[in-house]
């Protein structure tokens, strides 16, 4: 597929976030139910919960129009049924003492999952919850110093760790970004060396996931959003769901407006075509489709990650901003100058 394609318009979007939000709230309970917990493997499942946790941290940050959303408009919204039942499961995976344990399953990813999981507990937690005691076990030792961390998880570390509120030794943002394979891909190197889910966590986690500014200059602006239309481009040609979901939040991180991006109008329209009727997305690509007479749990396993991703992506996409209700974010034209718009927007690992 090329990434001539015209873009789909909001409404194609709205719809494509609704139904990727959907089919996870109808869908995600399975992941702390018994038959879950007795058919998914354990490390995958857990990876699975930080990324529904991090769904819900975003989701519900979109849907709340800073201050302008005042108590009382809080109380006179209709409640949204698939944003309660993704709260309603990691609330009870984050009260649970019997989920702490299972982070350390796997030894080489425990701390970290340990770090994620206090940094990621919902609002409203006991001080003392298990979530409390996990974080202090992750955080021990060396977890938040620069030792021997490649720039990637060095990164990663950092963010979790501002989130958590946990004092830390990590470089700031715009040194951990210079070390990025990244900030150091030249021309001279093929894109191939860049790996999509390296270079879109960079972004996310520089940005707070499209919540701030990615805190760039001029040149290294230019150079990310270049890599990531250009990691785009072959992704959609190569009907990666899950890579380009990823990709065209990366983009919006960065400033752009993947409904306005030649490689982020394609990657919609070919997220657009390729869900089902559900809402998922059966499969990481057009070539990893599940098939047809796998069971129930093969289907979930197989259309979790890609189909979270697109719901984590478009409803950071679609959200409204501060002030500004009912308007898109700001687009780039090609020449990456920013021009208004005041289009009309509606109200965004896994168990392999």
């Amino acid at each position: 597929m090329g990434t001539r394609s015209a873009a789909p318009d909001l409404a194609a979007v709205a719809s494509l976030s609704a139904g990727a939000r959907r089919w996870i709230g109808r869908h995600c309970g399975f992941l702390d139910e018994p038959a879950g917990r007795a058919e998914l493997p354990v490390t995958p499942r857990v990876k699975a919960l930080l990324q529904l946790a991090l769904l819900y941290r975003c989701w519900s940050r979109a849907t709340t129009v800073g201050a302008e959303r005042t108590a009382e408009t809080a109380r006179t919204r209709p409640p949204d049924p698939d944003l309660a039942a993704v709260a309603a499961t990691v609330e009870q995976v984050w009260r649970s003492p019997a989920h702490p344990p299972l982070l350390t399953v796997e030894a080489r990813y425990a701390r970290q999952f340990q770090l994620m999981y206090g940094a990621l507990a919902p609002a409203g937690l006991d001080a003392d919850g298990p979530h409390r005691t996990a974080l202090a076990e992750g955080v021990a030792g060396d977890l938040l110093t620069p030792r021997r961390k490649s720039p990637f998880l060095h990164l990663e570390t950092r963010y979790y760790a501002e989130l958590a509120d946990v004092k830390h030794q990590l470089l700031d943002y715009p040194e951990l970004y210079r070390i990025s394979r990244l900030a150091r891909h030249t021309d001279r190197q093929p894109l191939a060396e860049l790996d999509v889910c390296d270079v879109t966590h960079t972004v996310f986690h520089l940005t707070d996931f499209g919540f701030r500014g990615p805190g760039l200059g001029g040149a290294d602006l230019a150079h990310a959003r270049d890599r990531v239309e250009r990691l785009t481009e072959e992704s959609v040609r190569r009907g990666e769901w899950d890579l380009t979901g990823k990709l065209v939040l990366a983009q919006h991180c960065l400033g752009l407006d993947p409904l306005v991006t030649p490689s982020g109008a394609a990657a919609l329209r070919l997220l657009v075509e390729a869900q089902s009727p559900e809402g998922s997305f059966p499969g990481r690509s057009a070539t990893d489709r599940v098939p047809a007479d796998a069971t129930a749990v093969q289907f979930f396993r197989k259309s979790y990650q890609s189909t979270l991703v697109v719901a984590l992506a478009t409803v950071i996409l679609l959200r409204p901003r501060a002030g500004t209700a009912g308007e898109r974010p700001p687009t780039t034209s090609g020449s990456g100058e920013r021009q208004p718009t005041t289009s009309a927007a509606p109200a965004l690992g896994g168990a392999r």
